[in-house]
């Protein structure tokens, strides 16, 4: 399989790069700027008014788009198009962590393009371009900052899809590790679990893998691994946060997966999508909950993969059963992300569902009959019924 190695988005990395924005936005030369944000987070740290002073000091006129929750909406995203299109903007500002640039991609995509922006998340058309996206990062989780990728939640249907394009990778982001050190424990675990299962899914993947790629897989992992520790210990600490920063980063921008026969399994992603999308849960959380049982599913398909990770994520001696080695590192992995108060299970998660609800997860998670599931193993309907079952 040939594999890809994109990067256009230009990174300034550390403290006070935020402060940058206006400059680049400049030289870029924005007429007219979206700036997109959350809740009121950025406003209470004075974060936003930062930015526009910037834009003021440039001479770059904006408009202020707030509101962006988990899981971000369809219909901000509208709401966003609607203002972007009346207002002429030529370029985004996210200002946010993974949901604000989520939200961001998406509007670039309706602004550029005519008709409904959700055909291009429900796989009936594809885009001919899209705004372009500058990125201010506040939380490191979902690495949106660097990646192809967006995730939009549908109210209308409880639906929460995908889009993978090169059209929407950020022109530059601005990472500043201080601005994560209000971020929650809660989130900070959460961020954790997710730049960990952006390799995991890139690692765990059908074929031959590239020794190299793996090794700056298991190497980011234990690195996340140790420093969503240290964060949690002290949220101030510059360090840890600016490696998990990075990790975000590197995690999901291509270059863990480069080589190997094919991208990566995101079994575990899709599933937890309709999991977000019924009971809107937290992205990170949700993966935590999943991944346990769809490992013990998978397991026998490639059993020494599993046992690989484990010597070289955990330092596990192989013991020459590469079964029994392989639910040892299942375990190792539960036990790490209970460590940190994520959830290994639904009930942990907080959910509790019906059958109805197992059966609703398992249509959606296949589109309705009209997909499978995996490369690492491919997953059919009773396959994926069966995982969210014992995730319960």
């Amino acid at each position: 399989m040939l594999t890809q190695y994109y990067t256009p988005t230009k990174v300034l990395f550390g403290e006070d790069a935020e402060m940058h924005a206006g400059e680049q936005l400049k030289a870029a030369g924005a007429r007219k700027v979206l700036v997109h944000y959350g809740s009121g987070s950025a406003v209470k740290s004075g974060l936003l008014d930062k930015v526009t002073s910037q834009l003021d000091k440039e001479g770059i006129p904006y408009v202020l788009l707030g509101g962006v929750k988990p899981n971000p909406r369809l219909s901000l995203v509208y709401e966003g198009i609607e203002l972007g299109k009346k207002e002429n903007v030529d370029w985004i500002l996210a200002v946010g962590g993974g949901s604000v640039i989520d939200s961001a991609k998406a509007i670039g995509y309706g602004i550029y393009n005519p008709g409904d922006v959700w055909d291009f998340y429900s796989s009936k058309r594809k885009p001919a371009g899209s705004l372009p996206i500058g990125v201010i990062l506040t939380l490191s989780a979902t690495g949106s900052e660097m990646s192809d990728s967006s995730v939009i939640s549908n109210e209308d249907g409880g639906l929460k899809r995908g889009y993978n394009s090169d059209l929407c990778r950020p022109a530059f982001a601005l990472l500043n590790p201080v601005l994560t050190y209000t971020v929650s424990p809660y989130q900070t675990s959460c961020g954790t679990a997710d730049i960990m299962m952006h390799t995991m899914e890139r690692f765990f993947h059908a074929g031959k893998g590239l020794e190299l790629t793996d090794n700056l897989s298991m190497s980011l992992i234990r690195t996340v691994m140790e420093n969503g520790r240290k964060a949690l210990d002290n949220p101030e600490d510059y360090e840890a946060r600016a490696n998990l920063m990075w990790a975000s980063s590197l995690s999901h921008n291509g270059l863990m997966q480069t080589g190997n026969d094919q991208r990566g399994d995101w079994s575990c992603h899709q599933m937890e999508h309709e999991l977000s999308g019924l009971f809107d849960v937290a992205h990170g959380a949700g993966l935590a909950a999943i991944w346990g049982s769809w490992a013990r599913h998978v397991y026998k398909t490639d059993s020494a993969r599993f046992a690989l990770f484990g010597e070289g994520v955990f330092g596990f001696s192989r013991s020459g059963n590469d079964e029994a080695d392989a639910l040892r590192t299942i375990e190792a992995m539960e036990d790490y992300f209970r460590s940190i108060s994520m959830p290994v299970n639904m009930k942990e998660l907080g959910i509790d569902p019906t059958d109805e609800e197992i059966e609703t997860l398992t249509e959606k998670a296949t589109f309705f009959g009209k997909r499978t599931l995996g490369s690492f193993m491919t997953l059919e309907r009773e396959d994926i019924k069966a995982i969210y079952l014992a995730a319960r």
